[in-house]
Order: structure tokens, then C-alpha cells, then sequence
């Protein structure tokens, strides 16, 4: 039987190495492809890329050979990686992928945009600020040495979600999810139900235990959703 292939897209700071460790976790009959962007992990001496359009494209390139022999594709993304995700969607969706869901997390609906901005700051404002907007902070940031080198991927990543504008008001013709921890202070449940406006093929809202951080402590509860969702769209 073929498999539903969950494709992740990173948060800010994030590498692939985050998602692979949810393999254990996942629901039977699917498999996991976390993209890994350049200027992480493995792909540490690349070049950072500073805009969603061109790291969106990176994706698609990247996730094309790992989806053949999949029944049915699911993209999902969080915070950062949620509008990576939405744009990536729509290129899939542009080539043909089956795909049967788009779950997003963390994450204002599309065209909202980010108010406040962290790009520009010196780094102990900006560590400062990006703090407040995800509620979370790595540890390895208390290293001297460590932040200094998270430190330019992390600058990359919030001038990326900063800048982002969608080139496109078309909506996806695939199922949207939009998820969210109960207790997130940063995204509302009215902000997270924008993402409406961004399919014309069936939009839900979930939430999950915890804050915006809540996939850190959830990822068992959130695959679970996914996987039911995924089945029931591949089942149509």
C-alpha cells in the first residue's frame, strides 16, 4: 500500500533534524519528508535565503523526487514554516501532487501580515524580541559560542516571514487546517481562522495543549490529527 507523505517545513531556527525525531510518533500508512533549507544542519556552509518565494522554491525542488510513490501528499508547517508551506503547497499543487491537506501552525492566516519587527535590531534586542514573538527560546542561545552561530539563520528567517506578502489572493483548492496551542498568546483563535480565506476546499480549525510552542510537547496529538484528516481526504 502506498503511503500519505507528511511534508514539514522548519520554524525559525529550525532544521529537518526537529521533525525527523517525530518518525516513532507518526500514524500508520504514513511517512515523513522535513525539508532542509540551506544555511542548517548539513546544509550549514550554504547561503541563507532571506525571502519565502525563493525558499518555497527550494522545497518544491527538493521534495520532488521524495514524493514519488506517495498515495497522497500533506504539507505542514509552523509559525514561519506555515506560510513556507502554504506557498509550497501552491506549487504542488501547480505540478500535479496528489496532495490532500495543508496544515498550518502557529500561524495568522496568510495576508495578514507581521506587525512588529525584530529585523534591524542589535542582537540582544533581537534575541529579546524574538523571544516575545514565539514564547520559546533554544537553549543553545545561552551558549556564547552556539549563539553566535545561530545567530545570522535566525536573522535570515524573521527577515524572511517579515517580508512575506503573498504574490497571489487565489485560494488553494486543497483542505486547510489551521492549528494553534490553546494557550498560544502570540496568534488568537480569530487570527489563526483567517487562514479561511486561503482554500476553497473545506477549512477547519484545531487546537492542542500548550502555547505557541505546543508541537514541542504535542506531537503525538497533533500527528494523530493529521493522520485523520489525511485518511479521510485520501479515502474520498
Amino acid at each position: 500500500m502506498k503511503p500519505i507523505r507528511l511534508v514539514c517545513l522548519p520554524f525559525a531556527g529550525a532544521g529537518a533534524s526537529f521533525f525527523r525525531e517525530w518518525t516513532p510518533l507518526l500514524p500508520e500508512g504514513m511517512d515523513i519528508l522535513p525539508v532542509q533549507l540551506p544555511g542548517r544542519e548539513e546544509r550549514f556552509a550554504e547561503p541563507l535565503l532571506t525571502d519565502v518565494e525563493s525558499a518555497a522554491d527550494e522545497a518544491a525542488a527538493q521534495v520532488t523526487d521524495g514524493l514519488e510513490g506517495a498515495a497522497q501528499v500533506v504539507v505542514f508547517g509552523h509559525s514561519l514554516g506555515a506560510v513556507l508551506a502554504f506557498e509550497l503547497a501552491r506549487r504542488l499543487a501547480d505540478t500535479g501532487t496528489p496532495l490532500c491537506g495543508l496544515f498550518v501552525s502557529g500561524s495568522p492566516g496568510p495576508w495578514s501580515g507581521r506587525a512588529q519587527r525584530a529585523t534591524g535590531l542589535d542582537d540582544d534586542a533581537f534575541l529579546a524580541s524574538i523571544r516575545g514573538f514565539a514564547g520559546y527560546t533554544h537553549p543553545a542561545l545561552e551558549i556564547p559560542e552556539m549563539r553566535e552561530l545561530l545567530l545570522p539563520l535566525l536573522r535570515a528567517d524573521v527577515e524572511m516571514h517579515e517580508n512575506y506578502r503573498p504574490r497571489s489572493a487565489e485560494p488553494l483548492t486543497v483542505p486547510v487546517t489551521s492549528v494553534r496551542g490553546r494557550d498560544d498568546e502570540l496568534v488568537t483563535a480569530a487570527q489563526a481562522a483567517g487562514w479561511a480565506e486561503a482554500t476553497r476546499g473545506g477549512f477547519t480549525t484545531a487546537e492542542l495543549d500548550g502555547g505557541h510552542m505546543y508541537l514541542t510537547t504535542e506531537a503525538a496529538g497533533l500527528l494523530a490529527r493529521i493522520g485523520e484528516a489525511a485518511g479521510t481526504a485520501a479515502s474520498r
